[in-house]
């Protein structure tokens, strides 16, 4: 399954992505914007352990290879919530740094974000961006999400307490189309 959107494609992982995992990943800058678990560095290791934990569980799919130009670019993912939470998906994602600033990204969001709504039984989709990732928050802000919340000295990250925020789209908000 293949979702093409202006220009860019999300489709699953496949173990064959591994060795360009390992190259864009390696990236402090990517690094420092993500949870703990997100190793700097990121070796072929690292990613082969990703892809062997993802690809068998994905089904439907939920991870996904971020393609343009015909090459690896990033990753993205929505994960489902459980119990009260259950209508809700979480979304999350990089790009690789040599991308940054050309919209891949806020596309990707938007082919995800569309997904999510047609193929889940969900109202809301949302994303946890640092405060200080003015990137971040613009791409979301950009495929239609709003900020709902800062948390004061909510995270931390290398040793840094931080504030984060809380990103969210509503299904009857959300207005792009993609054909899944």
């Amino acid at each position: 399954m293949e979702i093409s959107f202006e220009g860019i494609v999300i489709r699953p992982w496949s173990v064959k992505d591994a060795e360009r995992l390992a190259i864009i990943a390696n990236n402090k800058h990517i690094a420092d914007n993500l949870r703990d678990g997100f190793p700097h560095p990121y070796s072929i290791k690292d990613a082969h352990s990703w892809l062997n934990m993802v690809i068998p569980i994905n089904d439907p799919p939920k991870f996904f290879a971020i393609i343009y130009e015909q090459e690896l670019a990033g990753s993205i993912g929505i994960v489902t919530k459980e119990d009260i939470y259950r209508k809700n998906v979480e979304i999350g994602y990089f790009l690789a740094e040599e991308h940054w600033g050309k919209g891949i990204i806020t596309k990707a969001v938007k082919a995800a974000t569309a997904y999510a709504f047609s193929k889940f039984d969900i109202v809301r989709v949302y994303a946890e961006p640092f405060a200080d990732n003015p990137g971040s928050r613009r791409v979301l802000e950009k495929a239609g999400f709003r900020c709902e919340a800062i948390f004061k000295n909510y995270v931390i990250k290398n040793g840094e307490i931080k504030d984060s925020c809380i990103y969210s789209v509503l299904r009857e908000d959300f207005i792009y189309k993609v054909i899944i």
